[in-house]
């Protein structure tokens, strides 16, 4: 087995070091928070991650998994190095590559001749070149550390399942000696492996996620349309689903694509393709579309209300950008909620695992303890978050709480025909 150093101990960094260590990898990760290092080394996992808590515990039980507060001190004896720091996107709608810039720098003197610098992190086309540009600058001899890209293809709520269980795998060098190496980190996992270029590979991890974002577009467009034709988008994105050639996967509508992938990653590669003199007008459509979204949930939201928005209280269960995760990252439901703020309504929010967090992302937003909570005297009840949690409350209560019983789905999460039955005024997407 292989000494594996993991630079970053965030959500791809953490994820990517207890499944190494779980294939039996000597790992250290090292991350710049002491007392993120501390808490990590305790076992104590920062982020909702179905399984990586054992994962972690049984990492450091075996002593396989270590933590190391600095980048330099994780690397010095390992083969292979991930780089999993983050790229935000900078204000011009690229990538910021400087926390990936100093990750190098600190690690570079410290390398072992012969090991291998693997960038995890989702980064533009031509970043494992600028890699090998920054460790020639700090002075390591060239062709003496290997540089590949293996994006990764993490979900969040299924990340640890997503890394033991892949669809693929992605490795891209211009050293196949070296891609073969990097190859062999994943024997044990039963999983295609895919050797290309290293342009390749990283267009791969963007190219894929722009599709994904594609097809949330446009089964919303679908779902605007069923509207206005009188069609059920349930129905619809069922008949198309069972195409395997498009499959049931992101059909489904709701207030647009979130989290910290999908929307960064289609503004960098529309970047990436605009600075390379490409008009990629479908991407730019996707985009606008997803921008649109948020104003018409609160469209739908408005035309619920007889005296619109303004001054009407109104209550949002879920806030995080999807269910079974904790984050808040370009979520469609904050995105929803800034907007019926600006408009003027009494805001009330609640979330499973994000809540309290929430008031720190919008100003303005009150957080309730629980679903029933938030509805207490509410006009309106707005589905934001698919948590499974809201199909199974006592809808008869929620609806004495409330001012009035008016519910907007905008996750098609709940039975239209059940809560009519209970006296709401029920209004999904395309149904």
């Amino acid at each position: 087995m292989s000494a594996i150093a993991v630079v970053g101990g965030g959500y791809v960094g953490l994820t990517t070091a207890a499944c190494f260590a779980r294939l039996g990898h000597d790992v250290v990760c090292g991350e710049l928070d002491r007392e993120k290092v501390s808490r990590l080394s305790k076992g104590e996992v920062p982020v909702l991650e179905e399984g990586l808590p054992a994962l972690v515990a049984e990492g450091l039980a075996a002593r396989r998994l270590s933590f190391a507060v600095g980048a330099a001190n994780a690397v010095r004896n390992a083969e292979f190095v991930f780089l999993c720091v983050q790229t935000p996107l900078g204000p011009d709608g690229a990538a910021d590559l400087s926390a990936l810039d100093g990750a190098v720098r600190e690690i570079a003197p410290v390398l072992r001749p012969g090991s291998v610098v693997i960038n995890k992190s989702t980064v533009p086309v031509g970043t494992a070149a600028f890699v090998e540009r920054l460790l020639g600058e700090a002075g390591v001899p060239a062709g003496s550390i290997g540089v590949a890209s293996n994006p990764e293809f993490l979900r969040e709520g299924t990340a640890v399942r997503d890394f033991l269980e892949p669809d693929r795998v992605v490795i891209g060098c211009q050293d196949t000696g070296v891609a073969v190496r990097v190859s062999e980190l994943y024997r044990s996992l039963r999983a295609p492996i895919l050797v290309t270029d290293a342009a390749s590979a990283e267009l791969i991890k963007y190219a894929s996620n722009a599709f994904l974002a594609t097809k949330v577009s446009f089964i919303n467009e679908v779902a605007n349309l069923c509207e206005a034709v009188s069609a059920d988008v349930r129905e619809v994105a069922l008949g198309m689903g069972y195409d395997p050639r498009i499959g049931f996967e992101f059909l489904h509508p709701g207030p647009g694509f979130g989290g910290s992938c999908l929307p960064k990653d289609v503004a960098a590669l529309l970047h990436t393709s605009g600075a390379s003199g490409y008009d990629f007008r479908l991407l730019a459509a996707v985009a606008e579309v997803n921008a649109l979204q948020h104003g018409r949930i609160v469209a739908k939201i408005r035309d619920t209300l007889p005296t619109g928005v303004a001054g009407a209280r109104i209550a949002l269960w879920g806030l995080t950008f999807k269910a079974n995760t904790d984050d808040l990252r370009d979520s469609p439901a904050l995105g929803v909620a800034s907007d019926l703020v600006a408009d003027g309504a009494e805001v009330r929010g609640y979330d499973p695992v994000a809540g309290e967090r929430a008031r720190d992302w919008l100003a303005g937003l009150d957080v309730a303890a629980d679903a029933y909570d938030a509805c207490a005297g509410a006009d309106v009840v707005v589905v934001l978050t698919e948590w499974d949690e809201f199909r199974w409350l006592d809808f008869d209560r929620v609806g004495e709480s409330m001012a009035s019983r008016r519910i907007v789905d905008a996750r098609n999460l709940l039975d239209p025909a059940a809560m009519r039955k209970r006296g709401f005024t029920y209004e999904g997407l395309g149904r």
